[in-house]
């Protein structure tokens, strides 16, 4: 294994230009086509998005020009975002169910490998472990046939927010399709490192997304997450030492750039999309590749 071998995933907000988490719209104001040519030229083989935007796209183009649209600019994977409240009762998991449903319903069609999930979003104290892994178990069945991975995020503002207690959903739950998404941002801000990302089973380590940290927080988690991302390199973050842990863990998928930022999402689109690759890739550049998988 080498450089050449890594395929990087645009995640949604990386591209998505004007928009953010909880905004008035989160669908992006860039047509998915464009997205799409773009990203092929610059080099990403993956995209990501939310179901508003996947679900706009659809509805205007139709199901087979989306998918069309991807092959065509070789992007191989599509991923989708961002299940919550799934493990809870009454109409907030009623609602998580549907939309759930609608995620299959759209990967039935496209190349869709993984699912992203938030453990307990804006709850606090200790998670309800028992009653997620109820639910992540039936989630996972109901996904293993179209052969998706679902992916936990921990998050510093959610219950689930260390590779500790998201590992606890998925120990002995006897599913083969379900795990962690570690984000670099997120082992940085939740006080973890690469030593920790060492500690995962190789089996529960499904998903990775990059991105840098400021030096200081600006306001709570959520904020700094939603508005202060950077890019890898011009942060706190030691990347390659993220990298370098989760390649000796085993991880061999493609790895997302999430990159969510005032700043960069006012970038025109061609900059915002080789800016995240070109930065990407160069955190690869210290990392040892394992050299039994060397070509």
């Amino acid at each position: 294994m080498n450089i050449k071998d890594i395929e990087l995933c645009a995640s949604y907000w990386t591209v998505s230009g004007d928009t953010y988490p909880g905004a008035p719209s989160e669908i992006s104001p860039f047509p998915l086509r464009d997205r799409a040519e773009v990203c092929g030229r610059v080099g990403w083989r993956a995209m990501g998005f939310v179901m508003d935007d996947i679900n706009a796209a659809i509805a205007d183009l139709g199901m087979p020009t989306v998918r069309s649209i991807f092959a065509d600019n070789g992007i191989r994977h599509v991923e989708l975002e961002f299940l919550v409240d799934w493990h809870l009762d009454g109409e907030r998991r009623q609602a998580s169910d549907v939309a759930f449903d609608r995620m299959l319903e759209v990967a039935a069609d496209l190349p869709v490998p993984k699912i992203k999930l938030g453990g307990g979003v804006f709850e606090t104290g200790e998670p309800d472990i028992p009653a997620m892994r109820a639910a992540m178990a039936r989630l996972c069945e109901k996904a293993a046939p179209l052969g998706i991975d679902l992916v936990i995020e921990f998050l510093p503002f959610a219950s689930i927010n260390t590779i500790e207690r998201g590992l606890q959903v998925f120990e002995g739950l006897g599913v083969t399709n379900g795990g962690l998404l570690v984000d670099t941002w997120h082992i940085e801000r939740g006080g973890m490192s690469g030593a920790d990302i060492r500690k995962m089973p190789k089996q529960f380590l499904r998903a990775v997304e990059l991105n840098d940290a400021a030096h200081e927080i600006t306001g709570d988690f959520f904020n700094d997450s939603t508005h202060h991302r950077a890019l890898c390199g011009e942060g706190c973050i030691d990347i390659a030492s993220q990298i370098q842990a989760i390649l000796d863990v085993g991880y061999r998928g493609y790895w997302g750039v999430e990159v969510i930022s005032a700043v960069h999402r006012k970038l025109p689109l061609e900059i915002a999309a080789q800016r995240a690759f070109d930065t990407s890739m160069a955190a690869f550049e210290p990392v040892t590749f394992p050299a039994d998988e060397a070509a």
